[in-house]
């Protein structure tokens, strides 16, 4: 009896020793979760037997649980690394199905998604047309890798201080050609609904009337409806037009777009002192653009950045959680299956409810704490070479049996 209980005593000691060097041999995984091995005593009991004089009859493993704690993160260099700070699993679709990890490692397919080392894809919440997100349905995370659409000008904001005591030109009438028919210009860049550049400029006259003057706008040097009249208070405040709006009429480019229809905005124009300045020029058109790069927020909303200075939000990483995480079943490659005794998992949002927040440019290093495992390895061996001993001493007791005449 004494040999089997001794070599129950040998395998468990032997399990500990494989658990132990199983995290000793990732301590460098990204996203491992270390394991714990726990063991149990044995009773070979009958119904009728006194327990308090029954010896036990060894040891067996019990469970090997994995401590789901939080390991280091570690920055790195690439923006398509993520990092759960805090609780949740990356959800991941692949050939076998939907697996989880923590493991933030990603790379783009030549298709676009964003994969790991599987070669699974990382799931989001896809965009709605609202700016939110639609987390009624769940889709795979894929780049925009075509260009982004242009945008045709429709608005434009012109903020210029015209000088109170300017001089009425010398020349006249108004010509563009001759840069003695008005007092000021200034000019900005205009896109057509295919992104083509076009350059609208702003004349403006110095009319005979007190606080008047006249405005002229041209699109590529040609002429984009007649004058328009700005006159402002003896405080310097435009009081007509009395909106600030300027309504051109439409300019038909030669680049086979629609035409450009906008609105210009003077509202904020004023007639202080003598000096002309630029206050603010802006508009609201824009080329198609090539995508730069990607960015992660902490609350998982990924976007794209194009050329062009445009940002579009691909989708919102979607993270789940189950209420006995022990129980997934572990599926290789720092990822994990859903099992009846792991529970249904709970999807959310970075940085909502118990979830933790998306760090980008990151990896969750292992959490395995080298010293502690050293230790049990120590441990595992003191208890290795004790049920030796064990097997020894039974062995020659046996042996003075034998021997006895």
């Amino acid at each position: 009896m004494s040999f089997r209980i001794a070599l129950s005593g040998l395998n468990a000691a032997a399990s500990h020793l494989d658990v132990t060097a199983h995290n000793i041999a990732n301590v460098n995984t990204t996203g491992f979760k270390s394991s714990r091995s726990s063991f149990a005593d044995v009773y070979a009991t009958a119904n009728n037997d006194v327990t308090a004089t029954t010896p036990g009859a060894g040891v067996r493993l019990n469970t090997i649980t994995q401590q789901f704690s939080q390991g280091n993160i570690n920055f790195t260099d690439n923006a398509l690394d993520l990092a759960i700070s805090g609780e949740g699993f990356f959800r991941m679709r692949g050939e076998s199905g939907v697996t989880y990890t923590r493991a933030g490692e990603f790379s783009v397919d030549r298709e676009g998604y964003l994969v790991n080392d599987s070669l699974e894809k990382l799931q989001v919440y896809p965009p709605s047309v609202d700016g939110s997100f639609s987390t009624g349905s769940i889709q795979d995370l894929q780049l925009q890798v075509t260009e982004s659409s242009p945008q045709e000008s429709t608005e434009g904001t012109v903020a210029v201080n015209l000088p109170a005591n300017a001089p009425e030109p010398v020349a006249a009438p108004f010509d563009p050609a001759v840069s003695t028919s008005y007092n000021h210009a200034t000019s900005m860049t205009v896109y057509d609904s295919l992104g083509t550049t076009h350059t609208a400029t702003m004349y403006f006259v110095k009319d005979p009337a007190a606080n008047t003057w006249s405005q002229y706008t041209y699109v590529d040097d040609t002429a984009v409806g007649g004058a328009n009249t700005l006159v402002f208070d003896d405080q310097g405040e435009l009081t007509s037009p009395a909106s600030g709006l300027v309504n051109l009429p439409a300019y038909t480019t030669s680049s086979g777009s629609a035409d450009i229809e906008m609105t210009l905005d003077f509202g904020s124009s004023t007639q202080y002192g003598n000096e002309f300045s630029v206050n603010e020029l802006q508009q609201d058109g824009y080329a198609s653009g090539r995508m730069t790069g990607i960015e992660v927020s902490s609350n998982g909303v990924v976007s794209a950045r194009f050329t062009n200075g445009q940002s579009t939000q691909l989708g919102k990483v979607v993270l789940a959680s189950f209420s006995n995480p022990n129980g997934l079943q572990q599926k290789g490659g720092t990822s994990w299956a859903e099992t009846f005794t792991s529970g249904s998992p709970r999807l959310g949002e970075a940085g909502t409810s118990n979830f933790g927040l998306l760090q980008a440019g990151a990896l969750e290093g292992s959490n395995v704490e080298l010293t502690d495992q050293l230790v049990e390895m120590i441990t595992a061996q003191r208890n290795f070479q004790a049920n030796t001993k064990m097997i020894g001493t039974a062995d020659a007791i046996t042996q003075s049996v034998i021997n006895i005449r």
